[in-house]
């Protein structure tokens, strides 16, 4: 029979201040507890799972650090989101080493019905994550109150890691992320071997991209902090000196090797919290990816596991003219150390980017969209196609008000006609009252 050997550590980005220690048992299996308690902003604890055979040999090792970024739906049928992390009581019922033609699976429980699997396989002297299956229940009122859908929902992500030769471990100290079905799932400092051979756990290690020193340096992203102007005679005014535009990126995705969607555009975030920032989303660090469909697509778009938005379109199918608009955007900043949620916003009630379906939408001009009191973002030389693209091409494009310069001349010729009438009619007023006076009563 396997056994299993559990730590779970609280880790800190901070040098402790005081230890404690708490022992628990749990059938079959030994556990240990150990909390260095604080304070600070984000507070997340670490699994550690060493699985035995039969033998009380180590065939599957994991350490790592996780947490959840939920979106759900409220009984006012408006929007929240939710962040769920590790507790201190966790489970590992269910995991398994696996064999040569057996998968081995890697189980943990926590908190109020929540659970997380990854499904590891084996083949042709590798092994990859198969797929990673996460439940949350959304009977846990402390995590999501007042939610509408009730009891335990599963999301399941697939072909969640390439493959890697079986004799190594698999490591990535940076944050990595995966999104689907409103569920964000980050995790960080990863340690994991499946099929451990003889029972010891490798030396050679297969890195992560992010970890890997030709990925772009885990540095916050362009930052323009927000600067107080004075004179020796009075206080200016706190201003944000303008930032450079933001540099344009080529986005897509694709529905097997058809492009889907296709977006151009430059990003930059307006955070006004505690210390105001213009961040500048970098296109070389960004990667794509979302859904398409026949009435709703969303792109996703990650800047280096720091900042990651979506961008959610809908088709207007009541209209007698099938139009496509942007009705919602979520935003999600993270600490790319830790993994810690810095800011989430979103809004789901714009009526923005509308184009007649099949073709495309453009916008040259510096556009803003509201997200909440705290976030605005910047968009620049914008052109997008979320529906019917073809020959992987923009369709024509329908050109938002901003770009339209045309519109002047109409307008200046305009109001110099109505002004000449105006004049003219003034005069005709003038004109008859002297006309009048020569003719009064003697």
């Amino acid at each position: 029979m396997e056994t299993l050997v559990n730590k779970y550590y609280i880790v800190l980005s901070a040098v402790f201040m005081q230890f404690g220690l708490l022992s628990f048992s749990q059938q079959k299996a030994n556990a240990h507890l150990i909390c260095w308690p604080w304070s600070g902003f984000f507070q997340s604890y670490a699994v550690e799972v060493d699985v035995k055979d039969a033998s009380n040999v180590t065939c599957l090792y994991a350490q790592w650090m996780m947490k959840f970024l939920i979106k759900y739906e409220t009984n006012s049928s408006d929007y929240k989101n939710a962040s769920l992390d590790l507790t201190s009581t966790v489970t590992h019922n269910g995991s398994i080493c696996g064999s040569d033609t057996r998968a081995a699976l890697l189980a943990v429980q926590f908190g109020d019905g929540h659970s997380w699997s990854v499904n590891f396989t084996k083949n042709n002297g590798t092994y990859r994550a198969e797929f990673i299956t996460f439940t949350y229940n959304t009977n846990d009122t402390a995590v999501f109150p007042d939610a509408r859908r009730q009891g335990p929902v599963t999301i399941v992500v697939k072909d969640a890691m390439h493959p890697v030769q079986v004799d190594n471990v698999f490591v990535c100290h940076h944050t990595i992320s995966f999104e689907a079905e409103n569920v964000t799932q980050i995790f960080w400092n990863v340690t994991m071997q499946p099929f451990v051979q003889n029972g010891t756990i490798s030396k050679k290690e297969s890195r992560c991209s992010a970890d890997t020193p030709t990925a772009a340096p885990t540095v916050l992203p362009t930052v323009a902090n927000v600067t107080t102007a004075s004179t020796t005679i009075s206080p200016a005014p706190t201003t944000a000196p303008k930032p450079e535009n933001p540099v344009t990126g080529n986005y897509s995705l694709k529905t097997g090797n058809k492009t889907c969607l296709l977006a151009t555009v430059g990003l930059q975030l307006n955070i006004s919290q505690d210390k105001p920032l213009l961040i500048n989303i970098d296109p070389k660090t960004t990667g794509a990816d979302g859904t398409c469909g026949n009435t709703s697509a969303t792109l996703k778009l990650n800047d280096g596991n720091r900042t990651l938005i979506d961008f959610i379109f809908v088709v207007n199918a009541s209209a007698s003219v099938q139009k496509f608009y942007l009705k919602e955007v979520n935003v999600t900043l993270l600490n790319h150390q830790n993994g810690s949620v810095i800011l989430s916003a979103d809004n789901n009630n714009f009526s923005k980017w509308d184009a007649s379906l099949g073709n495309s939408y453009m916008c040259r001009k510096e556009q803003t969209l509201e997200i909440n009191e705290d976030l605005q973002v910047h968009t620049f030389n914008l052109w997008v196609q979320p529906f019917l693209v073809k020959e992987n091409k923009f369709s024509i494009a329908q050109e938002c008000s901003l770009d339209d310069d045309t519109i002047l001349v109409p307008i200046v010729v305009g109001a110099a006609l109505a002004g000449l009438i105006v004049i003219i009619v003034i005069a005709y007023i003038i004109g008859r009252r002297k006309s009048y006076a020569g003719y009064q009563t003697l």
